[in-house]
């Protein structure tokens, strides 16, 4: 069969990759070409167009990037049209991929859509749309079976991929003094991880604050994970203007890191997650431009905005969002996640939860298998 994916953002490429593993274990003679990143390409797609010349977050910042965004939406029908898959498989990126899916059913091409769009938070009104373009919609959180089935879909709920793609770290025999000796770092310091995003508005708003915080903290190594997308002159240049000498940029290590830190400093997203199925202690941060902000307030639906506090629908760690993401809130926090043991202890309790709650691993797999039957 041919496929056709889409992933817009780093996460989607990270579950795309993962997807196509499946595909090709399940389907040898598949052809796989792909809007997506470097792990797709990776993983054996063959990558037409990447996400990152596209990714925006934000109303004001859609608003600024209206004339790319409608350019890409006419050269991806073009680059479907000419390719003609057999099956056009979605993932995420509801603002593009639900306009491409209307676009392909119409052309009489099936519709799967990977990783739902999350309107159970805002956009509900989307629903519709996607009841009447997408064939068969794959989720990964399991209180999504029946929101969508109160809603008239039958969603197929195999698991959430992030159990796979994280599966070889959370056993990994690789011990804290090795990784510590091949990043030169003190093994008799702590390490905290930062994760500040993987688009350029959510580094520019979020790093600048890391950096003003972590000449508060000599006694720790602050280790920053690169987005795939974003090169090291964004990083670097925020670092040097805030001079600031304890924090080190690694690139395609984010996991290793979040293993072996003590806490962990993330914007909100897919990592935060990860970073709670993998067990790291962790507070995550939120912010941008304030008219995206209250836009943002005024539509979403939601108490929480990490995936693991809204799967337990509590506040198993902090959430700092915009005015209170401050230098001072996040040194507050980040000293309670290095002090206070009780506060971890019930973390990773709660982590455990959500580890049981998403599943076992051979998500990626098993959605490749239900697709091809």
């Amino acid at each position: 069969m041919k496929y056709f994916i889409i992933a817009g953002e780093a996460s989607g490429d990270l579950h795309g990759s993962n997807l196509i593993r499946g595909i090709r274990k399940t389907d040898p003679c598949s052809e796989i070409e792909c809007w997506g990143g470097d792990m797709m390409r990776e993983a054996g797609g063959k990558l037409v167009k990447h996400y990152k010349e596209g990714a925006v977050m934000g109303f004001v910042e859609v608003l600024l990037k209206l004339g790319t965004i409608f350019r890409n939406l006419k050269r991806c029908k073009r680059d479907i049209l000419e390719y003609m898959p057999d099956v056009l498989i979605l993932i995420d990126y509801p603002g593009f991929n639900i306009k491409i899916a209307k676009f392909a059913h119409k052309r009489g091409i099936p519709v799967f859509y990977y990783i739902a769009p999350k309107v159970w938070a805002w956009k509900e009104g989307r629903i519709k749309k996607i009841k009447k373009y997408v064939d068969r919609l794959f989720i990964i959180f399991p209180f999504e079976i029946e929101y969508f089935r109160r809603h008239g879909i039958e969603a197929l709920y195999n698991g959430n991929p992030l159990l796979d793609s994280t599966a070889e770290y959370r056993f990994s025999t690789e011990s804290r003094q090795e990784f510590c000796k091949r990043h030169g770092l003190d093994e008799k310091k702590k390490i905290i991880a930062l994760l500040a995003g993987s688009r350029k508005s959510e580094i520019g708003y979020l790093l600048p604050k890391m950096a003003r915080l972590a000449p508060q903290y000599a006694e720790c190594q602050f280790m920053l994970a690169a987005a795939p997308s974003i090169e090291d002159s964004l990083y670097e240049k925020i670092l040097n203007r805030h001079k600031v000498e304890n924090i080190t940029l690694v690139r395609n290590e984010t996991y290793p890191i979040l293993r072996h830190s003590s806490a962990a400093i993330i914007s909100s997203g897919t990592a935060s997650l990860e970073a709670a199925i993998i067990g790291t202690p962790q507070v995550v941060c939120y912010g941008g431009n304030e008219i995206s902000y209250m836009i943002a307030r005024a539509v979403v639906k939601l108490n929480y905005i990490s995936l693991a506090n809204l799967i337990l629908e509590k506040h198993i760690f902090k959430e700092l969002i915009q005015h209170d993401c401050t230098v001072v809130d996040i040194a507050c926090e980040l000293d309670r996640l290095l002090t206070d043991r009780d506060y971890i202890a019930a973390m990773k309790a709660d982590y455990a939860k959500v580890r049981e709650i998403l599943g076992g691993e051979g998500a990626s797999e098993k959605v490749a298998r239900s697709m091809i039957d």
